[in-house]
């Protein structure tokens, strides 16, 4: 095959994990656990490094550079963590966590290479991709919450027991007078985690909506798109999404203040509140019951979400360098508790205990890169909007929307996890190589 023709396959297997990225109950009990985007993804950085091999081609931009020696830095920080583990268990953690990260973060390396070098056309196809991944990931959420509500059915065994041969379900919140309160998690495994990724397309989309032309062809599929995330975010009863998605929304009031109070932002969301105030009107006991109970912050659920930072500085004072070692909070709590398979409930706290200071610092490092990439972006907007370019209209709000999607993800995993998640690694990549791919047009032309 000559080493053009491969390119096509390297593509075809980018937007595929791009797409399936938040697909977690997609897996198979093979070797551990093996889930849809290792697999797609371990073909992608193959055809990715054969396609480089054979044009003997190991340029690459300055951003990829950067970001490979962000991997180089957290490999040696996970690989020093490992003279701190001290059992048989917690090296099996370790080494099962090892093995996710240089899937992700080899893959943000790869992404960052291979859209630096592409079109911005393709740039908005692997954003599409990836919006349009979760999109459908909620479509399932909805489909499964009304199979269940309607039938107390199981949708995942007739859909993905056939494929993966594993058992899952909606989560079940609870019961009110013997009613079930179901909470769609859709693919992802677990409400909180759909909830939370979806703060990213509604806050990425968000801005790019409001700056659509009146007739715009994408304004109306837009518009009724937000909305119907925005319907999903709330039925997942998620605290930790709507905390990211509000913490989000106080970051665009700075540039879009006015649009959030426009008739363009307000109209859908009047329509969305229509919506859930019939659906609430026909059992205002029952959904008035489960309000309460995710507004109680007095609950042993609740409770956890704090706890756990008290694991902090004890741990930090038997390995305050590098922690417990990748992966091992669920050993620790295990240790500590005698409760099994209990994850941090943050993704700071897991920071501390499995990295310690040294690995804190460093993601402190790379999420100020991440933010300077953002910067960066904006001032690409900027430039283009004082050079008279119209895409201008596109970037500013793209890059404003990233901006806010990132403080939303930060703020609702400070009592979740999910920035470990290889969604998050997508997230990043076009967060680093957005600049770098609208920035040609300022480049003077011979």
């Amino acid at each position: 095959m000559r080493p053009g023709a491969r390119q096509p396959i390297t593509d075809a297997l980018f937007f595929a994990t791009v797409f399936t990225v938040t697909f977690a109950k997609v897996h198979w009990n093979v070797a551990g656990d093996l889930s849809l985007s290792d697999v797609l993804t371990a073909l992608f950085l193959a055809a990715f490094a054969v396609n480089r091999f054979e044009r003997l081609d190991g340029r690459f931009a300055r951003c990829a550079a950067i970001t490979f020696a962000f991997f180089l830095a957290f490999l040696a920080v996970y690989l020093l963590g490992f003279f701190n583990l001290e059992t048989a268990q917690s090296l099996a953690q370790w080494a099962k966590g090892l093995v996710k990260f240089l899937l992700h973060f080899l893959f943000l390396f790869a992404a960052v290479a291979l859209v630096a070098r592409r079109s911005e056309r393709f740039f908005w196809w692997a954003l599409t991709a990836f919006c349009g991944g979760m999109a459908f990931n909620a479509l399932y959420g909805l489909l499964q919450l009304g199979v269940a509500q309607a039938t107390g059915g199981n949708l995942d065994a007739a859909v993905l027991a056939p494929i993966t041969g594993g058992a899952s379900q909606i989560n079940i919140y609870g019961a009110v007078e013997g009613a079930n309160v179901y909470r769609p998690n859709a693919l992802t495994g677990d409400p909180n985690h759909l909830g939370i990724e979806l703060v990213i397309p509604l806050l990425v989309l968000l801005p790019i909506y409001l700056r659509l032309e009146k007739g715009h062809r994408l304004r109306s599929p837009l518009m009724l798109l937000l909305m119907f995330l925005f319907v999903m975010e709330l039925a997942t009863l998620s605290r930790s999404g709507m905390l990211g998605l509000l913490a989000g929304l106080v970051v665009l009031t700075f540039p879009y203040g006015r649009k959030l109070v426009s008739k363009q932002f307000l109209l859908p969301l009047a329509g969305v509140g229509v919506v859930l105030a019939a659906v609430v009107a026909q059992r205002a006991d029952f959904f008035g019951t489960v309000l309460r109970s995710r507004i109680d912050t007095s609950g042993s659920g609740s409770s956890t979400h704090f706890v756990v930072y008290e694991f902090i500085p004890d741990v930090l004072s038997q390995h305050p360098l590098f922690g417990l070692g990748l992966n091992n909070f669920s050993v620790y709590y295990e240790f500590v508790t005698g409760r099994d398979n209990f994850g941090p409930h943050s993704f700071y706290v897991a920071l501390f205990v499995e990295t310690g200071i040294v690995g804190a610092l460093l993601f402190l490092t790379f999420l100020a890169y991440l933010f300077r990439r953002l910067a960066v972006g904006r001032q690409v907007g900027r430039a283009l909007a004082a050079a008279g370019d119209t895409v201008a209209a596109r970037v500013r709000p793209l890059e404003w929307g990233l901006t806010a999607a990132l403080v939303g993800t930060m703020a609702a995993n400070a009592f979740y996890l999910t920035m470990s998640f290889y969604y998050f690694f997508v997230f990043a990549a076009l967060v680093v190589v957005s600049p770098a791919v609208f920035a040609r047009r300022l480049r003077p032309t011979s």
